[in-house]
Order: C-alpha cells, then structure tokens, then sequence
C-alpha cells in the first residue's frame, strides 16, 4: 500500500495559509495544484514488501502549467532510510499528472513538497500513523 498525502507548497519561505500550505517567495496560488491519477503511481520494492518495511519519502516536485511533474526538477527533501523507498518514489513521480495551480485563472507552475507514504497492509503502523491506520498495534 502506497499513499501519497496533500501538497505543501514550497515556493520558499515559510508562512502558513488556513489549509495548512506553506507558502513563500510569492504570492500563493489562488488554487493549489490538484492530483487527477486513480491510483498512485508508486511501485513497493518487493524485496521491502516481503520484509514488511515502512517509510516515508518526501519528495520535491516541479509541477508545469499542464499540470506534469518534470522529472529533472524531482529530488528527495526527507529521505526514508531506505534507498529503494526513495527510488521508488523519485520513478513514480514521474507518472503523477495535476490539475495545475492557478492564479487569477491562468494556469502556471509551481514547486510543492509531495509525501509519499509506503505502507505495508500487515505491519504495525508507524509513530503518528494513527489517523491513516486505526488499528492498534
């Protein structure tokens, strides 16, 4: 099971708006970018799978005008401990697809703080996972 969570804006500073969103270096977007894939495009390691481990990766995303997350602009901001979690969520962000922020109704890019959550159905959850998995461990 792989989650990824709400963007938080990064246009570099560190004000905070009522929803939570960073925002800095500029005015903030008056719609924030908004994820349109099904499912998450993130892909478990199966040797970590098998192991049951767990960890959360964040990533720094470039999303463009067209709402695609350009690749070269992706990098780690909080590393898991495990290389293959990072990997995996550095390749899969490749396939994430947004509407597109939005200032006075012209959309354009932004960079944002995207987590990606790598969660195995059986383990117990992580320290302050209890709102994504209610069960006690």
């Amino acid at each position: 099971m792989v989650s990824a969570l709400g963007l938080v804006l990064a246009c570099g500073g560190g004000d905070r708006d009522g929803n939570g969103a960073v925002v800095a270096g500029g005015p903030r977007p008056d719609d924030l970018p908004v994820m349109v894939n099904a499912q998450p495009p993130f892909r478990y390691p199966p040797a970590l799978y098998a192991r049951r481990v767990q960890g959360n990766v964040m990533l720094r995303l470039f999303i463009d005008g067209d709402g695609r997350v350009l690749p070269e602009s992706t990098s780690v901001t909080e590393a898991s401990g495990y290389s293959a979690l990072d990997s995996a969520a550095v390749s899969g962000s490749e396939s994430l697809r947004f509407v597109p922020a939005k200032t006075g109704g012209q959309a354009h890019g932004v960079s944002v703080i995207f987590p990606v959550l790598f969660r195995h159905p059986d383990a117990h959850p992580l320290p302050g996972d209890t709102a994504l998995n209610p069960r006690t461990p």
